[in-house]
């Protein structure tokens, strides 16, 4: 680059400057490449019974980029997976990827509260798949989730503040519910009464894309 403007005889001092201003002209096509958020969860993040264009990632990409944030939103949704299971693929998931992503949001539980599985259990899966991320460099937006009624005080009062304790220990974001505005509401939800239809998606990805906004930062 200095070559080439030597070559028009500009004196030293200016030919850096010049090559300095021709390096930050490029800077913005680096700047502006598309935020890489992941989307780890179970059903209500693959997009259970929905068209793919319906799905969790696909809509949250959509409305980030209308807020004005470029940003590309991989469905890492896996229909049925309790924590342990997103635990034992979320090495696999991360390697796989081009790049590291600048998010993750973390969406798993309510197949472990579905099956009554101790709530310690999820927590320290969860911890875990926290402490990998952290160690890798990512960023990480913790999805809450709230047990059943149906389960008792004593579950739910263990279940429901697993999320806001591991938030704060850790220090990651916490959108306390994911399906926020949605549940028992069945005009939002499938046949099943559990997953979101695709206008149910989004209201929640009306609910959270401050969080995701705030949580990606700059």
């Amino acid at each position: 680059m200095g070559k080439l403007f030597r070559s028009y005889g500009w004196p030293r001092p200016i030919v850096h400057l010049a090559a300095l201003f021709a390096l930050l002209i490029g800077a913005p096509a680096y700047a502006q490449q598309p935020r890489l958020i992941v989307a780890f969860g179970d059903s209500l993040t693959a997009g259970y019974g929905l068209k793919p264009a319906e799905s969790f990632p696909v809509q949250l990409q959509a409305a980030l980029n209308r807020a004005g944030v470029k940003a590309r939103v991989h469905n890492a949704g896996v229909s049925g997976d309790t924590t342990a299971q997103g635990k034992a693929r979320l090495g696999w998931v991360l390697n796989s990827l081009k790049a590291k992503p600048d998010l993750v949001i973390l969406e798993l539980g309510a197949n472990d509260m579905l099956r009554g599985i101790p709530p310690a259990q999820t927590r320290a899966n969860l911890e875990a798949m926290i402490v990998e991320l952290k160690r890798r460099g990512i960023r990480v937006l913790l999805a809450g989730m709230l047990a059943a009624p149906n389960l008792g005080a004593t579950y739910r009062g263990q279940f429901d503040a697993l999320y806001p304790q591991l938030a704060k220990k850790h220090g990651v974001a916490l959108y306390p519910f994911f399906m926020k505005g949605v549940t028992g509401n069945r005009a939002l939800l499938l046949k099943d009464g559990m997953h979101p239809t695709a206008m149910g998606v989004a209201i929640v990805v009306r609910n959270i894309l401050g969080p995701v906004k705030g949580a990606l930062g700059r």
